[in-house]
């Protein structure tokens, strides 16, 4: 199957990681990402605050991780892994925000003529 694809697979041992490139700059990227969010903080609704635990940062991480576009590719790994991008909370919000202030010019837009009919 690889081969039809047209990647090449290189192993490694356990003791030898540099042979794995990408796999080794995926996973400096994210402990870079885990570092810095445990140094300042990441604000959560659920602790009241921030919070410096690494644990609880990961969900939110792997989605930063997910839905940003790489320099490589060109495209996030979200769509490169699953052929979809994945939805972000503001993405719904901005929508939202669209579908309200398309709802108000509309709705400003009968009672100017409503009061021109006067």
């Amino acid at each position: 199957m690889h081969q039809l694809f047209g990647i090449k697979l290189f192993f490694s041992t356990t003791y030898h990681p540099q042979t794995d490139g990408l796999a080794e700059r995926m996973i400096q990227t994210l402990e870079d990402m885990v570092r810095r969010s445990c140094a300042y903080g990441i604000e959560f609704k659920e602790c009241d605050g921030f919070t410096h635990d690494w644990c609880t940062c990961l969900p939110a991480l792997e989605l930063e991780y997910k839905t940003c576009i790489h320099a490589s590719t060109n495209q996030t790994p979200s769509i490169l892994e699953k052929g979809w991008n994945q939805k972000l909370p503001q993405d719904s919000l901005r929508k939202e925000l669209i579908e309200i202030h398309s709802t108000a010019s509309s709705f400003k837009g009968m009672l100017e003529k409503t009061r021109n009919m006067r």
